[in-house]
Order: structure tokens, then C-alpha cells, then sequence
């Protein structure tokens, strides 16, 4: 049985970003920022740095789920994060874990389309996902080319469409939906929340800035976190202050100077921007 514990705990279940940026590192980091304790589940290993992948190794099912195991049956868990999940063996595995419960609300950013707009996941992976582990999470955290995949639709263009494509994902599903805007053209990124209490949208200035690597992660773990912390709060209660986060991250990270690719391509925020702040 789980150990009761005095701090909130949050589980991440993704993939390793062996630069640090995204994944299972950025979720840590974040959940760190937070203050509450992070446990984590990794579900395949990444090698790569602020310019890209070199190579990528799925973990077995059966070893995910025997890190869910022993997490679960020592560590209360009280918010769980869910990002890649490889193929569709794990996506299997971690819908199993949902189903027996204990992760507490459960946050999922389905990865599946790269920054370039590649695919990440095969057709029999991204379908589980759709099926299986989407109607069981409380919150999707998909960007505009996921939003599109998991409803079998063209990328929404403008913010008109990509609020009548985030209630279609929750009236199809009943799952909160938190539908990322940072696709869309304009001066600010605009997401749209809708769930059980309605519709809510949500509105930053764009950050000019190529440190975007793990913005997904973070924003997807940065939920997670507040709702380990604040137990029982609606997702829209959550979803500003979370946003916040991500902002002050990204407007950091433009000077955090990590790696050779932030001159042009993709560095990473600055998860610890607030640590910096006061030395």
C-alpha cells in the first residue's frame, strides 16, 4: 500500500530528453518549481541536444509497468503527467495503470507530432491513444497538428476553429481539453480550455524567442503540479497560473544561453528562472 507523505507528489510518465529541454527532465524541473516532489516512469530514451534526435529506444511494456508498480505501491501519488509514450505496447500498459487507479488526476499531452510537423507515433500507437488512454485522462493538452490528428481533421487555422475543434474533443470524449494556440498567426498565443465548467480562453503575448524545446512538457507538467497541490480545483482554476509559469520560462529561457541550437533552432526554457531571480 502507498506510504502517506507530507509534501504533494506528482508522477511523470514520458519519454528522457538526454538534453535536458523536454520530456521526463522538464517535467521534473517543473514539478521542482512548484515545490512538490517528482517521481517519474520513463517510457523510451532519447539521445539528443538542443539541434535534434539522434536516436530513440522504446522501453518494454512490461518494464513501464513495472515502474508503475513500484512507484505506486510505495509513494502516494496525488497528480500524475503522461507525454510520449512511444508505440502502442506502452500506450496499452499506461491505460491499464489509469484504470487501476491511484495517479490522482491525470494530465495527458499527447505527443505526437514533432515541431517540423513529422509524426512520432505509427498509426496503431496513435489510435491507442485516441481510444484507449484519451477518454480515461481528466485533461488533453494537444497543440493545433494534435488536435487535428486525434479528431481526424484538418489543423485548425484561426481561433474561431480551434474552439470548435477543442469542444469537439471534450464532447466526444468527456475529457477536459486544453487546446494549445502557439500554432496559430497573431501577436499572442492564445489557448482554449473547455471542460465541465465551460469554456475559457486563455491569452499571452507571444514571446519572441527560439527557446521553445519542451514547452508542451512543461506547460502539461506545470497542470499537474498545481493540481497536486491544490486538490479538488477546476481545471480552469489551474490552467491560468500554469500558463503564467510557462511564460515567465519562456521570456527566461531567451537568455539562458543552453546549447549550440538555441541560435537558431530550438533551446530550452529556463525552468528555474524563479531560483535565478534570487541569488
Amino acid at each position: 500500500m502507498s506510504a502517506r507523505t507530507a509534501v504533494p507528489v506528482a508522477l511523470t510518465i514520458a519519454g528522457s530528453d538526454s538534453g535536458g529541454g523536454a520530456g521526463i527532465q522538464a517535467d521534473l524541473k517543473t514539478f521542482a518549481a512548484h515545490g512538490v516532489f517528482g517521481t517519474s516512469v520513463l517510457t523510451a530514451l532519447t539521445a539528443q541536444n538542443t539541434r535534434g534526435v539522434r536516436g530513440v529506444h522504446v522501453v518494454p511494456a512490461a518494464f513501464v509497468t513495472e515502474q508503475l508498480e513500484a512507484v505506486l505501491e510505495d509513494i502516494t501519488v496525488h497528480a500524475t503527467k503522461i507525454g510520449m509514450l512511444a508505440d502502442a505496447q506502452v500506450v496499452a500498459a499506461v491505460v491499464a495503470a489509469v484504470r487501476r487507479g491511484g495517479l490522482g488526476p491525470v494530465v495527458l499531452d499527447p505527443v505526437m507530432v514533432a515541431t517540423s510537423g513529422d509524426r512520432l507515433l505509427d498509426a496503431a500507437a496513435v489510435a491507442a491513444v485516441r481510444e484507449d488512454l484519451l477518454p480515461v485522462a481528466d485533461l488533453v493538452t494537444p497543440n493545433v497538428p494534435e488536435a487535428a490528428v486525434l479528431l481526424n481533421a484538418e489543423p485548425a487555422t484561426d481561433l474561431d476553429q480551434a474552439r470548435v475543434q477543442a469542444r469537439e474533443l471534450f464532447f466526444r470524449t468527456g475529457t477536459a481539453v486544453l487546446l494549445k494556440g502557439g500554432h496559430l498567426p497573431g501577436p499572442e498565443s492564445v489557448d482554449v480550455l473547455v471542460g465541465p465548467a465551460g469554456e475559457t480562453v486563455l491569452r499571452r503575448p507571444r514571446v519572441d524567442t527560439t527557446a521553445t524545446h519542451g514547452t508542451g512538457c512543461t506547460l502539461s507538467a506545470a497542470l499537474a503540479a498545481r493540481a497536486a497541490l491544490h486538490p479538488g480545483a477546476d481545471w480552469d482554476a489551474l490552467a491560468g497560473p500554469a500558463r503564467d509559469y510557462l511564460q515567465s520560462a519562456l521570456l527566461a529561457g531567451r537568455t539562458l544561453g543552453v546549447g549550440s541550437g538555441q541560435a537558431g533552432a530550438h533551446g530550452p526554457l529556463d525552468h528555474a528562472f524563479a531560483l535565478r531571480e534570487v541569488r
